[in-house]
């Protein structure tokens, strides 16, 4: 699905409330989208989780020597890994929101200026800009 197009709300056109509150709305559809697919990425990492608990659990599971390859021991720890990153990625998610109700979603933490439409399209809750980040 496309990206809704945001424009910098620090531009001179954007500062009519019109134009404003209309980023803002797009803006934060873009957010609450992103921590829908988050939550829905939680919710099936927690299910695959519980299936491969379940799965050490059963009787006659070795756990050391899988003749198909990876351990039962090394998909729980992959998948409790993904379930942590998705995770800090919710509570990122949740900070940008944070950031676009008190007006300062969009601009880089580090240097002040805009984060670019571009960025936060394909980062939603990136908080620099692409020159800060790259340093």
């Amino acid at each position: 699905m496309p990206s809704p197009s945001l424009s910098w709300p620090g531009c001179s056109r954007c500062w009519n409330p019109a134009v404003r509150v209309g980023w803002v709305a797009t803006a934060r559809e873009m957010l609450l989208a992103e921590r829908g697919s988050v939550l829905r990425g939680i919710a099936a990492l927690e299910r695959e989780f519980a299936g491969i608990a379940e799965a050490a659990s059963a009787g006659g599971t070795d756990d050391e020597h899988d003749p198909e390859g990876a351990t039962l021991a090394f998909e729980r720890q992959h998948t409790a890994a993904l379930l942590e990153q998705a995770r800090e990625q919710l509570v990122a998610v949740d900070a940008a929101l944070a950031r676009l109700a008190a007006g300062r979603y969009g601009v880089c933490d580090r240097c002040g200026q805009p984060i670019g439409e571009d960025r936060l399209a394909a980062r939603p809750a990136a908080l620099t800009c692409v020159r800060c980040a790259a340093r």
